[in-house]
């Protein structure tokens, strides 16, 4: 796959399936991407993304992991095709993901905690997943959090620190824990 095949053009695609006018389950959220041999996926990673993108854009999200300007770490990492809205808090160390950075969306005034991850990708046996990852408007991730593909964040919705997000998270509720529940 080139890199202009990030939409999951030619990939085989989850089903969707669902109640009619809800958001998919996390996985059903995610494009299914089959490797193919005895290696792992992470092993074909060349395949999926250039290495000179990779490469970009893991120097421009170390850049602005350490920036202490929210400005600058906003239009860094809007550089590198993250979806950053007005007034979006960016802690230190915070990280998006490196491969799919486009896949990334953080709306208006939501903060995003020191050494949070969100991620686009999960690398399996067999295959690689990928899926966006959105955070509204007014969300806040908390410290050291981890966001997986094909979670939403609603608006308002606050995740405790050191939780792992593995599904939506409705607008205005608050989750914590591994898993992340709401509490």
């Amino acid at each position: 796959m080139t890199d202009d095949q990030a939409d999951g053009s030619g990939a085989e695609t989850s089903d969707g399936s669902g109640d009619q006018g809800s958001r998919p389950e996390r996985h059903e959220a995610t494009t299914v991407h089959v490797t193919r041999g005895p290696r792992n996926s992470l092993q074909h990673w060349l395949e999926a993304r250039s290495f000179v993108r990779v490469c970009l854009n893991y120097v421009v999200i170390v850049l602005a992991r350490i920036a202490p300007s929210l400005r600058l770490k906003s239009w860094l990492l809007r550089r590198i095709g993250v979806t950053v809205g007005e007034g979006v808090s960016w802690g230190l160390e915070s990280t998006p993901d490196v491969f799919w950075p486009e896949l990334v969306t953080v709306e208006d005034h939501a903060i995003i905690g020191y050494d949070v991850t969100l991620l686009c990708h999960e690398f399996l046996q067999e295959e690689y997943r990928t899926g966006e990852v959105v955070v509204g408007e007014r969300a806040m991730i908390g410290a050291g959090a981890i966001v997986l593909p094909g979670v939403e964040v609603g608006a308002g919705a606050q995740v405790a620190a050191n939780s792992l997000v593995t599904e939506d998270v409705p607008p205005d509720a608050t989750v914590a824990g591994v898993p992340a529940e709401e509490v």
